[in-house]
């Protein structure tokens, strides 16, 4: 197939076209290489996509229609899988003009594009953020999520929404998956993992927020990958026996679903650091701070749902995908 992965430049993007890459696909790769965080790492994941010859890539961003609209046209995509967003809760609450632009209007490019060039299944980034306040263990696709506690949240729920509006009225078929704190090699700089590992081997201290208590369900980036390509190979498809009177959240008489895809095993922070104190063979000066505005003080997925319509099933302990990106990342410093 010819796809299209818009944040291929980015930590999830990168290992998806690598992977997709592996398996045949010609894989056209978009990025606006913002400097959110270093373009450098950005770049150098690029470089390893760059020497495939099915690889190409394209310097866009989704919010400028006419080079989205030229690029849409020009290429016709089978499969598009959208995993470019402004990301983070904690930026939401300084840069929010960021969200609306990158999410919202740049969302709305891509689905125009979806639209009006015959795109066979397009596939999304939403977000573990979407359950807010939401407490009951685990998350699932079924429960209600209105009550967003960050305008990230907020923008990933109104892709879903903006998803479900293209699906009914033009037919695309479209799967959005609430990804699950993805962790890994070449993983994004101001995630907690990398921001902890670059901190104790310079033998700085750690902000540890909520006192250590958060837990997530630390998703290692090998298995949503899998899980991501397990939903591009099976094309939404409508809910026959959906009803209005009692709707599902996460499907509809339209060809839109939604998957959650992560651990299915939440991982309190202070355990996460244990471990990665023991792979790095060195002790965290921590300090243990309250909980920051917008967080949420667990996430556990629930992913029934993805397991029965693809067979997916995360197979990498914290343990192990710890080490692996301790590994990676004493080697890409040379540390």
């Amino acid at each position: 197939m010819k796809i299209l992965v818009t944040g291929a430049a980015g930590f999830i993007g990168f290992h998806l076209s690598r992977a997709l890459l592996v398996r045949g696909d010609d894989v056209v790769g978009l990025d606006n290489l913002n400097d959110y965080y270093s373009v450098e790492l950005k770049q150098d994941r690029l470089n390893l996509l760059l020497p495939n010859e099915r690889f190409q890539f394209e310097k866009i961003d989704l919010v400028d229609q006419e080079p989205m609209e030229a690029l849409f046209a020009q290429e016709k995509f089978d499969v598009v899988v959208n995993l470019a967003a402004q990301a983070g809760v904690r930026y939401s609450l300084t840069n929010p003009h960021a969200y609306t632009s990158s999410n919202i209007d740049g969302f709305l490019n891509v689905l125009e594009g979806c639209r009006h060039n015959d795109v066979k299944h397009l596939v999304y980034a939403s977000s573990s953020s979407v359950y807010g306040a939401n407490t009951a263990m685990p998350f699932s696709v079924s429960d209600n999520v209105d009550h967003p506690v960050s305008l990230y949240a907020a923008s990933k729920k109104a892709n879903e929404l903006m998803a479900h509006s293209y699906s009914h009225l033009y037919a695309l078929p479209t799967t959005g998956l609430r990804f699950f704190t993805v962790y890994g090699p070449w993983g994004r700089p101001d995630m907690a993992l990398f921001l902890f590992t670059k901190a104790i081997l310079e033998g700085k201290p750690i902000d540890v927020f909520n006192h250590g208590k958060m837990k997530r369900d630390f998703t290692y980036v090998d298995d949503i990958v899998n899980g991501v390509i397990s939903t591009i190979d099976q094309t939404a498809s409508p809910n026959l026996d959906w009803s209005g009177d009692a709707p599902d959240p996460s499907s509809s008489k339209a060809p839109f679903r939604l998957f959650n895809i992560g651990n299915n095993e939440p991982v309190e922070l202070l355990a996460m650091i244990e471990t990665l104190e023991k792979c790095l063979g060195k002790t965290a000066e921590k300090n243990m701070l309250d909980m920051q505005p917008g967080d949420v003080p667990a996430t556990y997925a629930n992913i029934e749902a993805l397991e029965a319509a693809t067979g997916f099933h995360p197979s990498t302990s914290i343990e192990e995908g710890i080490a692996k990106f301790v590994e990676w990342y004493r080697e890409y410093h040379a540390m």
